[in-house]
């Protein structure tokens, strides 16, 4: 198996079969839930909203069969982990079992077994449907430096497992970017993977690394419905990895609006918000840029091959799709060198 296959076989895997009523039955006899349930979407894992009444909210995570235990029990043990170091912070909490476990395994006749796992539903209004503003985009990037600050410290043994959408191996994904149709859009995409190579690559081995949340998104960051500038909540951990710890900063700019007067105005804001509680390696500012385009690289490659296989997901496969590409195309605005200055200067508080 090549390394792209290892990688990607997760992300090749349909979401595993389970029903409603099965995740109802399961939320009453195993986690002692009454609820009324509901199906979620998931690009990997299949999950239901469980509501038992106006105030408790959760969700049940079935796990995808290509999914080792251990990196299941590996973002389990994180979530514990923050609660116990920032129990303030907006994050899902574990719901135990009947038993007091943390998960539970479902085994059908003729199928892998499956984790079942139950977590807190946090309340709060998508990122994607709220009103971008500096508050609270500057509320992303101190809730962030507090996620890495309070992971810092925190190890498992399935945290260096290989992830696709980890940006270290970004470089591998080359070979999906030839199923982008448009020509000039593929060109735009390798150009900047070109880039990664170039400057990101070589400097790899001296960054700081720490296992990070590796996905906030606009769909995994919730806003406070009583403060539109408030983050309310930072959900689903499903892609955590230990890795250069700029990563998770760089994804999350990717996903800052770029139609701003400045193309990295939005990021500016986030970027300064986090650095004034982690502050940043004048090396990590100086690939945040290259890191970011990459990200949006990664979006367009990755889920432009899934979608492609899984068609009946397509619209929640390629959700961030039409921003990724308005973003790289943004960025073929600056050079490299006026990027990394604007950056510099952000974590100065100059911009």
């Amino acid at each position: 198996m090549t390394a792209q296959q290892k990688i990607g076989s997760l992300l090749e895997t349909a979401v595993p079969a389970f029903s409603v009523e099965e995740a109802r039955a399961v939320a009453q006899n195993i986690f002692e839930l009454d609820a009324v349930v509901s199906e979620l979407s998931g690009e990997r894992d299949r999950n239901f909203h469980l509501r038992v009444n106006e105030a408790e909210h959760y969700v049940l995570k079935v796990s995808n069969a290509a999914e080792d235990p251990q990196v299941t029990d590996f973002q389990t043990k994180a979530l514990l982990h923050v609660a116990s170091v920032d129990a303030s912070l907006p994050v899902p909490r574990v719901i135990r079992t009947c038993g007091g476990k943390t998960e539970w395994v479902l085994n059908r006749p003729g199928e892998e077994s499956r984790i079942v796992r139950v977590l807190t539903f946090l309340q709060g209004n998508p990122l994607h449907r709220a009103t971008s503003s500096v508050a609270l985009r500057r509320s992303i990037g101190s809730h962030l430096a507090r996620l890495d600050l309070a992971l810092r410290d925190f190890s498992h043994p399935a945290a260096n497992h290989e992830l696709m959408w980890d940006l270290k191996h970004a470089s591998r994904i080359r070979d999906l970017l030839v199923h982008i149709p448009d020509a000039a859009q593929r060109g735009l995409a390798e150009g900047f993977l070109d880039n990664f190579e170039a400057h990101v690559v070589p400097v790899l081995p001296r960054l700081r690394t720490q296992v990070i949340h590796n996905d906030l998104n606009p769909y995994n960051v919730l806003v406070s419905g009583d403060d539109p500038d408030r983050v309310a909540g930072i959900i689903d951990f499903g892609d955590m990895v230990q890795t250069p710890v700029i990563n998770n900063l760089a994804i999350a700019a990717a996903y800052q609006p770029t139609s701003l007067d400045h193309p990295l105005a939005g990021v500016a804001d986030l970027v300064a918000a986090y650095n004034a509680l982690l502050p940043l390696e004048p090396g990590e500012i100086d690939i945040l840029f290259d890191l970011i385009a990459t990200r949006m690289v990664l979006t367009v490659g990755i889920t432009g091959w899934r979608a492609a296989r899984y068609p009946e997901n397509r619209d929640y496969i390629l959700r961030n799709n039409p921003q990724a590409w308005a973003g790289l195309q943004r960025f073929t605005l600056l050079s490299r060198a006026e990027a990394q200055a604007y950056l510099h200067r952000a974590c100065q508080g100059e911009n």
